[in-house]
């Protein structure tokens, strides 16, 4: 399983169940949608467990009524999708535009997409029919609900790609996204390691390539552990080049945050790619976890090919 955890203990990610402490924070309302499959029930107990009043597939007749009705004292999120027996998707968007713009008054859209080939295994895997082709083939109800969702997800405002998500990583996602800040803290920061062998994460805002440096794998002594080390750690650090590539990366981090923080973004993902993704992209992401964390910003850390490994299942 894969993991999304804080960094430090004395600079916390926001928790689920946390409470607001503003209006803006208590009028929130959030539509989320996407097709069939990718982890719209996920997203909504995620969304629930922030402490938000979660409502799903209610008629699209009924949501403007609560939506224009009296105040709520909690943020909202409303779940919709094609099998709603109104739904339609220029009923859906007239409704997005009706909403005002100021705090509180607007409709924040969360679209979950997934790649065709991803959705298909996953109804495999249940063994589940499309609700667009009860009586056909999956891929005849994949393909419809793309193109009818097709204006909505033109009309997002947070798309989230779950293809290569487990449900821990999507409602760590929607957690960055959307959870409360009960004490005014800055954006989440996540940071990750990857290998380039398996490609780039996805949603990643800021990628860093550190295979110029002293690989650690050449070292007999060292291959077999992973860049939380120290002994790992300070093989590495030994390069020339590393202490002003580290002191670079993390000013440019330094100076971009309170920027991104400015324009109201809630979450900012930063990534580290080596060879393997074990040994240098692993400690570097360490390192600058531990530097942000220490000047305040909630950071939680996620090493992609370790977690890889320690979920595969072990030969007998």
């Amino acid at each position: 399983m894969s993991e999304n955890r804080p960094h430090a203990p004395d600079h916390p990610v926001a928790r689920p169940g946390d409470a607001p402490a503003d209006s803006q924070n208590r009028l929130r309302r959030v539509l989320v949608t996407g097709p069939s499959g990718a982890g719209r029930s996920t997203a909504i107990r995620a969304l629930e467990d922030l402490g938000y009043e979660a409502i799903d597939n209610l008629p699209l007749s009924l949501m403007p009524r609560l939506l224009e009705g009296p105040g709520h004292d909690r943020p909202l999120a409303l779940g919709i999708d094609t099998r709603n027996r109104e739904f339609s998707a220029n009923a859906l968007i007239e409704l997005i535009d009706a909403m005002g713009h100021g705090p509180g008054q607007r409709l924040e859209v969360l679209y979950l997409d997934c790649r065709e080939d991803v959705l298909l295994r996953r109804f495999s895997e249940t063994r589940r029919r499309h609700p667009l082709a009860p009586a056909e083939s999956p891929e005849l109800g994949i393909a419809r609900e793309f193109d009818l969702l097709m204006p909505v997800r033109a009309r997002a405002d947070i798309l989230i790609d779950t293809s290569d998500l487990t449900p821990h990583d999507l409602r760590a996602e929607v957690e960055g996204w959307f959870a409360p800040d009960p004490q005014g803290r800055r954006l989440a920061v996540s940071v990750n390691s990857f290998s380039y062998k398996r490609g780039l994460p996805r949603g990643i805002d800021m990628v860093f390539d550190c295979r110029f440096l002293r690989n650690p794998y050449w070292e007999p002594d060292l291959r077999m552990f992973d860049g939380r080390d120290a002994r790992v750690a300070g093989h590495i650090a030994t390069d020339p080049r590393f202490a002003e590539f580290f002191d670079r990366v993390a000013g440019l981090v330094r100076m971009l945050l309170p920027a991104h923080a400015e324009e109201g973004k809630a979450h900012l993902s930063v990534a580290f790619g080596c060879t393997g993704g074990q040994h240098r992209s692993v400690a570097l992401a360490e390192k600058l976890a531990k530097t942000l964390a220490e000047e305040g910003w909630p950071v939680s850390i996620r090493h992609r090919e370790l977690e890889r490994h320690a979920s595969a299942p072990s030969r007998p």
